[in-house]
């Protein structure tokens, strides 16, 4: 039986999460930002689908990028050098996450629901979650956004109208996170598409005690340094 999350602001150990589906740890609770943060704290996020309760996860292993770890294929620095885009922080958090909840051709539904849209503006306007934006022409061509405590990213998702758009956004970021000297970025579960820039799997009881550094430190103020991207 799965632990079913009351009013009361707690979790399991993530050590109880289930083997398969890996990573399924509780059910319930609430998307307040205490809750949230909280559960972010232990290496817990939820995921789930319209019409389901919440759902919370702490997959083993982790996907995890060290930002110094990053590798930009040679096709997409060429494409940057053509500096033909705007990178812009925090300027539009909302319609990031709704183009991040648009059906895909990969799928027709998404986790993004309006409940999900609601609690992570709320962290947004809180300052925790944070949206890194690429612009083309004066229109937002693709992003991502994620959550940040200390000198821990949690990234969510990510969008791209335009080619490359979503990479170029995420290039410039972590480039930007190794600037800020943060320890890690969460990517959850392993994709091949994170792996050919640098992320990889590791072990559920390290990315905790990363985690446990990581919070603790000092949170930067969130801005855009003009660094290159070689």
């Amino acid at each position: 039986m799965l632990p079913y999350l009351s009013t009361t602001l707690d979790f399991p150990p993530v050590t109880q999460a289930l083997r398969e589906p890996d990573g399924l740890l509780a059910v319930g609770g609430d998307l307040s930002p205490h809750r949230l943060l909280l559960a972010y704290r232990r290496g817990i996020f939820p995921w789930f689908n319209p019409g389901q309760p919440i759902l919370w996860w702490s997959p083993d292993p982790r996907m995890v990028l060290f930002p110094e770890a990053l590798h930009i294929p040679h096709s997409l620095v060429r494409v940057m050098r053509k500096e033909h885009y705007e990178i812009r922080l925090d300027t539009a958090f909302a319609e990031v996450m709704i183009a991040c909840g648009q059906p895909r051709a990969e799928r027709q539904g998404s986790w993004i629901s309006p409940d999900m849209i609601k609690a992570y503006t709320g962290l947004h306007k809180l300052g925790f979650a944070h949206s890194i934006e690429t612009w083309i022409d004066g229109e937002l061509a693709g992003g991502l956004y994620g959550v940040a405590i200390g000198r821990i990213f949690y990234g969510e998702s990510m969008f791209a109208r335009v080619s490359d758009a979503s990479k170029i956004a995420f290039v410039h970021l972590v480039r930007q996170l190794q600037r800020w000297q943060f320890k890690l970025i969460d990517c959850q579960m392993y994709t091949a598409h994170l792996a050919r820039f640098g992320a990889a799997e590791i072990p559920r009881s390290e990315f905790i005690r990363y985690l446990d550094v990581g919070i603790n430190l000092s949170a930067p103020f969130w801005h855009l340094d003009r660094g290159g991207i070689a």
